[in-house]
């Protein structure tokens, strides 16, 4: 017999999954006027503003439990969150990114046989793929520092949470400078949804539709991850492997929701680089807040994660500089969250 509690969170899940995925339409749609209006570069769109948005939630988790954790056990959510992130964001993200560009060029090749489709999968332009791995490469460059920082204890180790910040903040300002808007960078922006008669939509419909919708994406995306943690135990997952292995999933679900729309609508570099800038949000702002406020120092789950991560984004490089990053390539990214998830379950049992 399914238990009433049970199918009471399988309905919020599935509800907070819409409510995202709609959320994350009009959040996309808010903040590709406001790049137009900010006079930002269409992929500053996608690494700044739809990332910083999207990954706004997460920090603020982190930033909660690590601050105001009143026990050991709130603040090693905080460093679970730091390290779930990117490792689900390298992985899941990217795996789906690449289903959706072979679902759309098959969608192509179908429905248009006189349109080839691209190199890339028929997904749409991918970007400037050297700018790509740049980025890709300095995250990692970042996160093999915030892994190793785990593994070992000195009195200092509180400051350096210092430079992730400022990190971030260099990442940020290049962001802004490689990429202004030019006459050239006019990007098919869809009416906005606020005042869809509108040819150009004031300021302040914009400002409303990306704030308003970032906090149904937060809220929506909280009621998730905790029906995610309530449903595991009724299924007979341990607490541990909801956090370390689900969790993650359901948090950046907001990014997820983001690729999805963006592919479908042929604006794949704009899904990639909000994908990119995510990680080098959840690889430097949340990392910073928990070398300042707890011990990081990491567990076997915690080193696995990180390991799986760096493994992952090898991989991706290697596809980038190798000219072979396309759908099918991407979608292999999931499997190493899969390995991950066979790996974990061992240790937590």
């Amino acid at each position: 017999m399914i238990d009433g509690k049970f199918m009471l969170h399988v309905v919020i899940l599935l509800a907070c999954a819409v409510a995202i995925y709609l959320s994350c339409e009009w959040f996309v749609n808010a903040v590709e006027w406001l790049g137009l209006r900010l006079k930002i570069g269409p992929l500053a769109v996608g690494t700044v503003l739809a990332a910083f948005g999207t990954a706004l939630p997460e920090s603020v988790v982190t930033f909660v439990a690590v601050v105001f954790g009143s026990g050991s056990e709130q603040k090693d959510i905080g460093v679970g969150a730091a390290m779930g992130g990117p490792l689900a964001l390298a992985t899941a993200a990217y795996g789906v990114t690449g289903f959706m560009l072979l679902t759309r060029r098959r969608k192509v090749t179908s429905g248009a046989p006189d349109r080839a489709p691209d190199e890339h999968g028929g997904g749409g332009d991918v970007g400037d793929t050297r700018k790509l791995a740049r980025d890709q490469q300095w995250f990692l460059a970042i996160f093999v520092v915030k892994v190793a920082l785990g593994l070992v204890a000195f009195a200092y180790k509180p400051v350096l949470g210092l430079l992730f910040f400022a990190a971030y903040g260099v990442y940020f300002w290049r962001e802004l400078r490689a990429d202004p808007a030019g006459e050239d960078d006019a990007v098919d922006v869809e009416p906005l949804r606020l005042q869809p008669r509108r040819t150009t939509p004031a300021t302040w419909a914009v400002v409303t539709q990306a704030v308003v919708t970032l906090v149904v994406i937060f809220v929506a995306s909280q009621l998730f991850v905790h029906s995610l943690e309530a449903i595991g135990p009724m299924i007979g997952l341990p607490a541990a492997v909801t956090a370390l292995l689900l969790s993650p999933i359901a948090t950046e679900l907001p990014e997820i929701m983001n690729a999805i729309i963006w592919v479908r609508q042929g604006k794949t570099h704009l899904a990639l680089a909000n994908i990119s800038g995510a990680m080098m949000i959840q690889a430097t702002v949340p990392s910073g807040l928990g070398i300042l406020f707890t011990s990081w120092r990491f567990d076997g789950p915690l080193l696995l994660s990180g390991v799986v991560t760096i493994i992952a984004m090898l991989f991706l490089l290697v596809a980038l500089n190798s000219g072979r990053f396309t759908g099918r390539t991407l979608t292999w990214a999931a499997a190493f969250y899969g390995v991950f998830a066979v790996c974990l379950i061992p240790m937590l049992a």
